[in-house]
């Protein structure tokens, strides 16, 4: 009996430490764009900002436009970047290297999973694409908040850490 029982307790985890690393992948929607759109106005405006610096700034590299979309004050809980409009756009342009392109007319390269609005705060969920220790593919979610004060984002939390 103990035998039988060893090989079941065996076998369950087994399929627990399986199960540990199965998953479903994580896409984006099918139409991005109509949710950064709200019926409240100011729940508007702000998905509004956010949609626009994850198209203008972080798909275009249009840093040169920050001043639209961020608060001089913009501060930035991301390890890598500092705070302030001129910390955030040094970060990109001079640190990151990133290089201005055409602006799309709608999300181009970043996939939307959902995007969550409330009083001054919105979420945007992405899709992340990783590799494990053994290489094995894998994908995640990333999250970025941001605070908004009259339209533009004068606060950013996301999982960021450093290198």
């Amino acid at each position: 009996m103990k035998s039988i029982f060893r090989v079941g307790l065996a076998v369950g985890l087994l399929f627990s430490a399986y199960a540990c690393y199965a998953q479903e992948e994580v896409v984006g929607v099918s139409d991005p764009e109509a949710l950064f759109h709200d019926k409240n106005p100011k729940l508007d405006r702000n998905k509004q900002a956010a949609y626009h610096i994850f198209k203008d700034l972080l798909e275009a590299n249009h840093w040169d436009l920050a001043g639209n979309w961020l608060t001089e004050k913009y501060i930035q809980h991301n390890p890598n970047a500092a705070s302030g409009l001129k910390g955030v756009v040094y970060y990109f342009t001079q640190v990151a290297k990133r290089e201005p392109s055409p602006i799309p007319d709608k999300l181009v390269k970043t996939k939307i999973v959902a995007v969550i609005a409330q009083g001054d705060y919105v979420v945007v969920a992405t899709p992340r694409s990783g590799k494990d220790s053994k290489g094995k593919p894998f994908t995640t979610t990333w999250f970025d908040m941001w605070r908004f004060v009259d339209g533009k984002a004068d606060e950013h939390w996301d999982g960021a850490t450093r290198p």
